[in-house]
């Protein structure tokens, strides 16, 4: 690493400070406060609003399209200062994350002025319409169609892990315009809006019953001719960006779920006395070292973005950090679950109320299936290798840009 936070980013801390500390409730930021449920319910009530008028939503953004337009280092302070208070951004991560900044860089001037103040201001919701049941790792293989009809393209096929699916207003969605042409050079990236007869959205059961996720069914939908972002089969280079967002943000905040998470890990093996087994306690040992490595990871991909350095190799620092954190995860909570001992075998949540899933936030608990924090995050940790870019994926980034290895040989099928 080679990073020094520039003098005007260092100010600008005082003026998130400054603006947190006269915006969030009184007393937040003394030891041991904590929100009634009616509390927490009314303050999130209002807090986007907040946030909106502070102007903190997208603020990296032009301030012609209704940001602050702070630089890289800027929106970094933010980022940390808003983490460090424990005070939750918007949690529009497919609007404000993804499909804004791609719209941004890749949109047309009328794509902005009609899609970005909606995003800015929370009117319209988004959802991610990348894999199907045969392409997912290998996205280039989709097999959606988009066909031109008049001023609309008509859509047919099915996209699968759609989180946000039965919730969102529009997808960005990949689609199959040039049958002919090689597999990445004939998709478009398309804007189509959700609430039509040919959209249908099945719900995708986990298995503590939540439903995060949902496949979705497009039978001749319609979506608008202009709302193809980047220009028409040139949708692979469009998506490579959004995935960019997707594994590039938070660089110097993404460790503190981890640590926070770990810290509860640690709380319980002392609550119920794991902590003095020797076995657990070399564990805990390694887990947070591994969060910290994290925390270097974070501000070595911060440096190569900054500085523009190509020796770094931004992809495959992505790469490498998804690898990294993914399996770290998986890792941590089954140490979580032998924390937990036999009663982990249990289903541990009360039904009746909320619970705080360490460096998540809050969810409510499922009465059909209450399982409590640490449990509902072992269930989630399990998706995490594969979801974003799959491990072996990942890999094979690393291997063939990095250590300059032959790409891996397509599998042929026999006669």
């Amino acid at each position: 690493m080679d990073l020094t936070y520039p003098p005007e980013a260092e100010a600008y801390r005082s003026v998130v400070r400054g603006w947190l500390e006269e915006n969030l409730p009184a007393g937040w930021f003394e030891p041991g406060f904590e929100l009634s449920d009616e509390q927490r319910a009314e303050f999130l009530a209002g807090w986007t609003e907040k946030l909106y008028g502070g102007g903190w939503i997208c603020a990296s953004w032009p301030s012609e399209y209704g940001g602050k337009g702070l630089s890289t280092m800027e929106a970094v302070v933010v980022a940390e200062e808003f983490a460090r208070a424990g005070a939750p951004m918007r949690a529009d991560f497919f609007g404000d994350t993804l499909v804004g900044p791609t719209i941004l860089q890749w949109g047309t001037e009328e794509q902005k002025k009609e899609f970005l103040p909606k995003i800015l201001s929370g009117t319209i919701a988004w959802c991610q319409g990348f894999s199907e049941p045969n392409a997912g790792s290998d996205l280039a293989a989709l097999a959606t169609k988009a066909v031109r009809d008049g001023d609309e393209w008509v859509i047919n096929g099915q996209k699968i892990w759609t989180t946000q699916g039965f919730v969102a207003d529009y997808v960005f969605v990949l689609c199959r315009t040039d049958s002919e042409a090689p597999l990445h050079k004939g998709i478009s990236y398309l804007l189509c809006p959700m609430d039509q007869p040919g959209v249908e959205v099945r719900p995708i059961k986990q298995i503590d019953g939540s439903a995060e996720f949902a496949e979705v069914f497009f039978t001749d939908a319609r979506c608008p001719v202009d709302n193809v972002v980047g220009g028409l089969n040139n949708g692979w280079a469009v998506a490579m960006t959004t995935l960019g967002f997707e594994r590039g943000t938070s660089a110097t905040t993404g460790y503190r779920r981890f640590e926070t998470e770990l810290n509860h890990v640690i709380a319980t093996a002392r609550a119920n006395g794991k902590i003095d087994e020797p076995e657990i306690r070399q564990r805990l040992a390694k887990a947070w070292s591994k969060v910290q490595i994290m925390r270097i990871n974070g501000l070595r991909s911060l440096t190569a973005v900054v500085q523009e350095r190509k020796d770094f190799g931004v992809a495959a620092l992505g790469a490498t950090n998804k690898i990294f954190w993914s399996e770290y995860h998986q890792e941590v909570m089954k140490l979580a679950m032998d924390v937990l001992g036999v009663k982990g075998q249990l289903l541990l949540g009360d039904p009746g109320e909320d619970e705080s899933v360490p460096g998540y936030g809050r969810r409510p608990v499922n009465p059909a299936y209450p399982a409590n924090a640490l449990q509902s995050s072992f269930f989630f940790s399990r998706s995490e290798t594969i979801w974003g870019g799959t491990s072996q994926i990942q890999r094979n980034i690393v291997g063939e840009r990095v250590l300059g290895l032959p790409k891996e040989p397509k599998a042929t099928s026999r006669a």
